[in-house]
């Protein structure tokens, strides 16, 4: 089985070949290879002579005589990532491997969030967390999810600081405060984070 990752965003991809890889899997750099390795690489058995391999095969595009013969291994019984910051979709190796239903995972460049979109989110969660999570649902693969929960913070601040009682907006600032150490130390994916405070914050009374 091969696999294509690809997109600016490394972090996220990083974090994706650790989920289907694990921790223990072989690593080998596009530039040092030649194409008389992959019938060793794609086909060859491990050290101890059985078992699936989990290979990971990084920058394979700047070696293109490697990269346009990888659509040759397609049926490898070994668990293979293809790493890659660009793709150039117009190269015979991409053309290759898309037609042979080889499967691709994008991973584009998270962008800052916009103020307006925030405010409208945390809105929204404020009457109906539901709602809320729908909405975050529809920008989570585009946004950066840390810079997203920044600005959210700052605008239940700013709510706090004009609020006349503010009972409610502390008791939201002290779970804002929870998820952001959650953030930090926990395994858990930021979005998942945030989609479960935006639905605590809708029965926040």
């Amino acid at each position: 089985m091969i696999k294509i990752f690809y997109g600016e965003n490394r972090l996220e991809a990083e974090k994706a070949v650790k989920r289907a890889l694990g921790k223990d899997y072989e690593v080998y750099e596009g530039e040092s290879l030649q194409v008389a390795d992959l019938p060793s690489i794609f086909q060859g058995t491990s050290l101890f002579g059985e078992g699936e391999r989990k290979i990971l095969l990084k920058d394979l595009t700047e070696n293109s005589a490697v990269w346009e013969k990888i659509g040759d291994y397609l049926d490898t019984e070994h668990e293979v990532i293809v790493w890659e910051m660009k793709i150039d979709k117009r190269s015979a190796g991409y053309k290759r491997l898309k037609e042979a239903g080889a499967e691709m995972m994008e991973f584009p460049e998270r962008k800052r969030p916009e103020m307006n979109l925030v405010f409208n989110i945390l809105d929204t969660a404020l009457v109906d967390g539901k709602k809320a999570v729908a909405m975050v649902e529809k920008i989570e693969l585009t946004q950066d999810p840390y810079m997203f929960f920044g600005l959210m913070v700052t605008q239940m601040l700013k709510k706090f600081e004009s609020s006349r009682s503010g009972g409610k907006e502390r008791r939201i600032i002290k779970e804002m405060a929870k998820v952001d150490i959650e953030m930090k130390s926990s395994s858990i994916e930021p979005w998942m984070l945030i989609k479960g405070l935006l639905l605590q914050i809708s029965v926040i009374r």
